[in-house]
């Protein structure tokens, strides 16, 4: 399937969660500190990730937090 990672097509497979778009984005999505994930523009919270399934042409944005004023 097709999904819209941060305005990028990429090609995952059918029934990937969004913990596992993450780990391909990021690397470790255990481990990823600071990150916030939309998909379709609703936020999913971190303990969900591992059991929402994105669709097929879902548009997915991971936000990573950074320091600064």
């Amino acid at each position: 399937m097709r999904v819209s990672v941060n305005g990028e097509q990429r090609e995952l497979a059918d029934g990937s969660t969004v913990a596992d778009v993450v780990g391909t984005a990021v690397g470790d999505a255990n481990g990823a500190r600071g990150i916030a994930v939309a998909v379709d523009g609703e936020v999913v919270r971190r303990g969900h990730w591992p059991e929402v399934v994105v669709a097929d042409g879902a548009e997915v944005e991971i936000l990573t937090a950074v320091q600064g004023g």
